[in-house]
């Protein structure tokens, strides 16, 4: 009934904090655009069975999958006695090297801590600031900075080295935040060839909702093109964990959540194009399809049981209108052509024409990117076309690790090539850490499922999924083995950590 109200606004104007915008969206864009378009067919994705779904801790949540197999081994207990394998391994002090002092050209946005945060000035940039001090959050802490909002706090600690810091104790409180805040008002994402949809939390918080298409033991043909598969909210949150195991920082939080489609989202929805797309189906379960490029029509409907869906929740990174983004073409990118092959796969002087190029002249965007093709060479993404970066950082900045809704297919080794035909430079930190992950002790299909434990919708990675991180990191380093011994160490590996850590982070 409220939906068909007169009056209603066309879109929602809560947008002026929080951004997550596509690629295209920012204007302010500069891109390697000499690539041609071009692409190899990916081989399909595969996914594992559930071999034992925990409980989750919500009582409403009725596992999707049954039980099968045994459950994989506890990890062996830290120093401390606690159980934690993550708690020593960021207590090692590979993940205790210090960024450098941050100047004021160091941080995203400078801010005042006794600054206090209006909530209506932030659904509402026209809202007026003078006579409105009742209507802010009132410190609680020593600086009225202590009584922001979770998402407004990780907004304010990214700087030009880290989306996040390490222990940085707002990031575990905004996780909690997806999962759990009032969601009050819900709008579909523009663009896209899926449908997304932005939520609004009561802490004026938002997110991206990405819901479940499909259960994750469905196999995606090996026969299906590499952007022909769904979006999976799984591999979005799995990215979250991968790269904060990994020490990048560079993927915005998120966390996992059921929604009840009827009072979450059609009860509340001022958005009259996604309203008017709710249905009861032949099976007497509620469903929505929405509008979006391909996969939005009632033969690829969201449907609950009867009414709960699960999806990821990704925060909002800051809106373009205060901290704008460069978006760049991946120079490694894939051609998205049925018979042809992008450029880089059968131009062996490749590389050095992308070396010689900016922004790619300079060194650390290089070592980006060698960081971003390891990452989702770990998650199996071979769908990322784009990047982005803050645009206040310039070109000394790093590569956020955005999209990684594809991930934990069947990977091809020619994701590797830009590492093994390039031979380019890899961090010392980032060779060190992968050295480590690569020991049986501190192996990923160990960290990663006590990192994910606590999410809601667990089960997230499945056994297979596992298994092939720990086997594609051993691919990694043999990658990286064999040019250091074609070209040597001091040619392959970057110093980033100086002669202080030497003897700590070799240990």
């Amino acid at each position: 009934a409220a939906a068909a109200e007169p009056g209603w606004p066309n879109k929602h104007t809560l947008r002026i904090l929080q951004d997550s915008s596509d690629p295209s969206s920012n204007v302010t864009s500069h891109s390697l655009e000499k690539l041609p378009p071009a692409a190899e067919p990916a081989e399909g994705a595969w996914r594992g069975r559930d071999p034992g779904a925990p409980q989750s801790r919500d009582p409403a949540h009725r596992p999707l999958l049954r039980a099968h197999g045994p459950q994989r081994s506890a990890p062996p207990p830290s120093p401390s006695g606690d159980g934690s394998l993550l708690a020593r391994l960021f207590e090692h002090p590979l993940y205790r090297v210090a960024v450098p002092p941050l100047t004021e050209d160091d941080v995203l946005f400078n801010v005042n801590s006794d600054i206090r945060f209006n909530p209506k000035a932030a659904e509402n940039s026209d809202w007026p600031h003078e006579g409105n001090e009742g209507e802010e959050f009132l410190p609680t802490g020593g600086t009225a900075m202590d009584a922001y909002p979770n998402w407004l706090k990780f907004h304010i600690g990214i700087n030009r080295y880290e989306l996040y810091s390490r222990h940085n104790p707002a990031i575990e409180a905004l996780l909690q935040d997806l999962s759990s805040q009032k969601i009050t008002s819900v709008a579909m994402k523009s663009g896209g060839t899926q449908l997304k949809l932005i939520m609004t939390f009561q802490n004026y918080g938002q997110a991206l909702f990405k819901p479940m298409k499909q259960t994750r033991e469905q196999e995606t043909p090996p026969d299906f093109f590499y952007f022909s598969d769904y979006e999976r909210h799984n591999a979005e949150i799995a990215a979250f964990h991968l790269d904060r195991i990994l020490d990048f920082r560079r993927v915005p939080p998120v966390a996992g959540r059921l929604i009840n489609m009827t009072k979450e989202i059609r009860d509340i929805t001022r958005d009259k194009k996604l309203w008017r797309t709710f249905f009861i189906s032949p099976a007497n379960n509620i469903c929505f399809y929405g509008e979006c490029s391909y996969y939005c029509s009632t033969e690829h409907a969201l449907c609950g049981k009867p009414d709960q869906i699960e999806g990821s929740l990704a925060a909002f990174l800051p809106d373009l209108s205060l901290a704008k983004r460069k978006t760049w073409r991946n120079p490694w990118r894939r051609s998205y052509h049925k018979r042809k092959k992008a450029e880089w796969e059968v131009d062996p002087d490749y590389c050095e024409e992308v070396k010689q190029t900016p922004p790619y002249d300079s060194p650390h965007r290089i070592l980006d990117l060698m960081d971003m093709t390891i990452f989702d060479f770990l998650m199996g993404n071979m769908d990322r076309h784009h990047y982005e970066t803050f645009e206040k950082f310039g070109n000394e900045t790093f590569i956020i690790h955005m999209s990684s809704a594809c991930p934990f297919a069947h990977m091809s080794s020619a994701c590797l090539l830009p590492m093994q035909t390039c031979c380019a430079r890899i961090r010392r930190s980032t060779y060190l850490r992968l050295q480590l992950l690569a020991k049986e002790e501190y192996k990923l299909s160990l960290l990663m499922p006590e990192s994910i434990q606590s999410v809601l919708v667990a089960p997230v990675l499945f056994p297979l999924h596992l298994d092939a991180l720990d086997r594609r990191m051993h691919l990694v380093m043999r990658a990286v083995g064999d040019c250091v011994e074609k070209d040597g160490l001091r040619s392959v590996v970057e110093d980033d950590l100086g002669s202080d850590h030497v003897a700590a982070t070799t240990t």
